[in-house]
């Protein structure tokens, strides 16, 4: 695909032609390797001295470095050849990769929503690029060892827009946590939620869902609980509650080194606030980690809240074109995540 293609993406569902974008085939083994002759440029781009030479072609792109590896995804970063703009390329296995963008396709574009920038088809693989990011909010209060609460209203207001956005274009996250939101600015004062890969997309007004996926330090009670369906979006109402608790306190509310008493406190509902923070920042606490999901404040109804009565705008919108732990929550697809800040 040359460059003058490139360009976002936008609207509630993005429409990938059945032809091929680019005409090769990707390694059958992403983890290193030499270019394949078909893909080496006539005239060789200019590049930063520091960008290694076993890396990959993708169109215009150089794939110049492995990240992560999420289930069949591989993460790279990517190196654009004529912009010189550094990307997050991830590669999908062809005959999954629409159903792993759905949820990108539903919620379109929105100022606190990775985006895609572009999509390149193989043979066998399917190369999506996303902006660069900046570290993780995790990683951010874990350095800070907690927030003041003018500087979380501020997150978690961003945190909130996005998400209920997601609800309102039928998407629940099912994974929420503060690693998924990273930062877009070098000041750290802009995050995005990166990853919608593992999210459901409803394809009826109902948010009830049978299959439990989930970390274990946010995962809601019912989950534990029950054997049946579930309210998709009173569970990450749940997660919200756990994330807003990290930020102020520095610590998540249900924390134990032995898996099975973590999750029995999760099933009782027993953690404590303590009283370094506002009445209506705790009162915002248990109206999220409610037993009941029921009784669970929705993403809309939290930015109503007065704890956000600070005089700051927080209601981001659609744009205009609308591993340290191994405790595995039973019979849940279960990510890594820290136990708890210290």
């Amino acid at each position: 695909m040359s460059s003058a293609t490139r360009s976002r993406r936008r609207g509630p569902r993005i429409q990938i032609p059945d032809r091929k974008h680019v005409d090769f085939d990707s390694p059958s083994s992403l983890t290193g390797g030499t270019l394949s002759p078909d893909l080496q440029p006539n005239t060789p781009p200019s590049f930063p001295q520091d960008v290694p030479t076993d890396c990959y072609k993708v169109g215009r792109y150089l794939l110049v470095q492995p990240l992560d590896q999420v289930g069949p995804i591989h993460i790279y970063k990517a190196f654009h050849c004529d912009t010189e703009e550094d990307f997050i390329c991830k590669v999908i296995p062809i005959d999954k990769y629409k159903d792993t963008l759905s949820a990108y396709y539903r919620v379109g574009c929105h100022d606190h929503i990775n985006e895609v920038e572009e999509v390149l088809l193989g043979e066998t693989q399917v190369y999506v690029f996303f902006a660069k990011h900046l570290g993780d909010l995790h990683s951010y209060v874990r350095d800070k060892r907690k927030l003041k609460e003018h500087e979380a209203i501020k997150f978690f207001g961003q945190i909130v827009t996005a998400v209920a956005h997601c609800h309102d274009n039928g998407v629940v996250l099912r994974d929420l946590k503060l690693r998924k939101f990273v930062f877009k600015d070098e000041e750290r004062t802009q995050l995005k939620l990166d990853g919608l890969e593992d999210a459901c997309v409803l394809n009826t007004d109902s948010d009830w869902l049978a299959d439990k996926h989930g970390c274990p330090a946010y995962v809601s009670p019912e989950i534990l609980n029950t054997n049946d369906t579930y309210s998709g979006k009173a569970a990450d109402s749940w997660s919200l509650g756990v994330m807003l608790y990290t930020m102020l306190i520095g610590r998540y509310p249900f924390h134990d080194i032995e898996p099975s008493a973590l999750f029995g406190k999760i099933r009782r509902g027993q953690y404590s606030i303590p009283d370094t923070i506002s009445s209506r920042a705790k009162c915002l606490i248990r109206s999220l980690l409610r037993m009941l999901p029921s009784e669970r404040l929705t993403a809309a109804e939290i930015l109503q809240h007065p704890w956000f009565n600070s005089g700051t705008r927080l209601h981001g919108s659609a744009k205009s074109d609308k591993k340290t732990v191994d405790q595995t929550v039973p019979d849940i697809q279960v990510e890594d995540e820290e136990p708890f800040f210290v």
